[in-house]
């Protein structure tokens, strides 16, 4: 007899056993912002890193660019220079920047606050100012110059490989200093004062125990040096004259009148990158070799001089960060002198400013709105990813957090012609759009609020968060309200840092900006070759002023934090 056939009483069906389950908050932020890196960053230097590797004429796989490039003493030499000049700013800045740091963090210099506003300013104004500046002042009918010619004396030329390494090495040192300066105001003091006990002088004290331990920082500080001075192309541009250098050579190359050589500019861009990116493993390579930590329980102790040495380092101090400030003094002041096309005549007038606001307030207008659009997308990206990097430690994080620090060690001007090569045409057509170059913007300078963000989030103890969890709030809920609200200080550092360096971002905005996008520091850069000094230097002090006011919002809001941090 055959069996009775049962229901399919609670069993289910193999269909309804595959449930697809919605994946996690954090799981969908990783994965766009895979997506976004790998469109956005990935393509673009992907593209150009194989575009390299092409032979210009029938288009095939082909090492022909790198011969010529090896090969070619013109385009060889501009490695050599580029090098030259990174090697010996990063030389120099070190040298002004360590003694420095250790002048205002141990003795009781007067003016700290004043000398340090000095130096931050210095510091986050764009290179090429600097170099313009430095032309009013020492070029070849510059102020000094000719204070000097009057009374028989002619001085150097403020052109070529001395006047890029005097602008870098003033314009960078700050870098060092900064870095330094914290270093050295957290460090034990115990480890100091086993040295004086041993009987060590102060000299070899300083030499055996105190920089040592402050390696990582010095090396950190002088890796930023070399690679911002190894990227800017609008000094060199300026003041470099026939002293050609990388970054310039793939601007002439891409942006030709008669036919850039794509090619070649992308084998000179892989250059820059590959250069940069062994300088940097060099860099964590002798940081590796030895442990630097300590407990940092003691800080050191301000040391109070007597009169005359406290008179003599308190010079030194502000001569120095008043040397360093002064390119934004000079355009300053020039900004209101009187102008007969070329030549600044006797007298003060506001007829360059007038005249900017009736020509160039396009751009003026572009600048901070551009800025304000990347700002606020740097800010929710920098969060997001600052806390995926920190709290949701993985492989693919720390590949992310790899990846949106790339861009930091990229010139400008190398990131322009990846994302005009990736996106000038479909499916995704942005080449001329103010899109573009937010998007440059974003990459560029979101390392700032990552880092900055990245910090003080390990700052915080996850104890916080899994309390306010088991209280019953949902873990999204908890970030928004808890977490990143504690995050704020962190977030709002890297923010300005962000938007100073991008109101003033002229690399990348030169490469990608059409008649309708251009920003002030294009203007800037486009007076000063139509030898419009007077326009160039009120467009010069529009970015000052807007730095200023910056650093004031910040210091206001940050009870004194570094900017730096």
């Amino acid at each position: 007899m055959s069996q009775p056939v049962l229901p399919n009483v609670g069993k289910e069906s193999p269909r309804a056993k595959i449930r697809w389950k919605m994946p996690s908050f954090w799981t969908l932020v990783i994965i766009g912002f895979l997506v976004l890196m790998v469109v956005f960053l990935v393509y673009p230097f992907g593209s150009l890193f194989l575009k390299s590797f092409f032979h210009p004429e029938t288009e095939k796989l082909s090492f022909v660019n790198f011969m010529d490039f090896f090969t070619t003493p013109y385009y060889f030499n501009t490695l050599k220079h580029s090098l030259a000049v990174s090697g010996t700013t990063t030389v120099l800045a070190t040298l002004i920047g360590v003694p420095l740091a250790y002048i205002m963090t141990r003795f009781n210099v007067w003016g700290k606050s004043v000398i340090n506003i000095m130096i931050i300013l210095s510091l986050l104004s764009p290179p090429f100012i600097g170099a313009y500046s430095w032309i009013l002042l020492l070029g070849r009918n510059g102020f000094i110059t000719n204070l000097f010619e009057k009374i028989g004396i002619i001085l150097p030329t403020i052109y070529g490989f001395q006047g890029m390494i005097l602008v870098f090495t003033l314009k960078l040192f700050p870098f060092v200093y900064m870095y330094v300066s914290g270093a050295l105001s957290t460090m034990d003091s115990s480890l100091e004062e086993a040295a004086e006990n041993l009987g060590m002088s102060r000299i070899r004290k300083l030499l055996t125990v105190t920089f040592p331990v402050i390696v990582p920082t010095i090396t950190a500080g002088a890796l930023v040096v070399f690679m911002t001075s190894l990227a800017d192309f609008g000094t060199p541009l300026l003041i470099a004259e026939g002293y050609k250098v990388l970054p310039v050579i793939v601007y002439e190359e891409y942006m030709s009148d008669i036919g850039g050589n794509v090619y070649l500019a992308s084998t000179l861009s892989t250059v820059i990158v590959l250069c940069a990116l062994l300088v940097m493993f060099v860099q964590k390579f002798i940081v590796s070799r030895k442990n630097y930590r300590m407990s940092g329980l003691r800080p050191p102790v301000v040391q109070k001089l007597k009169l005359g040495n406290r008179l003599l380092l308190t010079a030194i101090a502000f001569f120095i960060s008043l040397f360093a400030v002064t390119p934004q003094i000079v355009v300053f002041i020039t900004s209101f002198i009187k102008t007969r096309g070329p030549l600044f005549v006797s007298g003060f007038s506001l007829e360059s400013y007038r005249t900017i606001g009736f020509k160039l307030s396009k751009n003026i207008t572009n600048t901070f709105y551009f800025a304000g659009i990347a700002i606020v997308i740097m800010v929710i990206l920098g969060l997001l990813l600052s806390y995926v990097v920190v709290r949701r430690k993985s492989f693919i994080t720390s590949l992310l957090d790899s990846l949106a620090m790339f861009p930091y060690v990229i010139p400008g001007s190398v990131l322009g012609i990846g994302l005009i090569m990736a996106f000038n045409k479909g499916p995704l057509l942005l080449t001329g759009t103010v899109t573009i170059i937010v998007v440059s913007y974003v990459i560029r300078k979101l390392p700032f609020i990552l880092r900055s963000s990245s910090a003080i989030l390990y700052q915080i103890d996850p104890s916080i968060e899994e309390a306010s969890i088991s209280l019953g709030v949902p873990p999204m809920r908890t970030f928004f309200k808890t977490t990143s609200v504690l995050m704020l200080p962190g977030l709002f550092a890297g923010a300005i840092l962000s938007w100073v360096q991008t109101i003033n971002e002229l690399s990348s905005t030169l490469i990608l900006f059409s008649g309708k996008t251009g920003t002030i520091s294009v203007a800037i850069f486009t007076e000063i070759f139509k030898d419009s000094y007077g326009t160039a230097a009120a467009l010069a002090s529009i970015l000052s002023v807007a730095t200023v006011i910056s650093l004031l919002i910040f210091n206001k809001f940050s009870g004194g934090r570094s900017v730096m941090m």
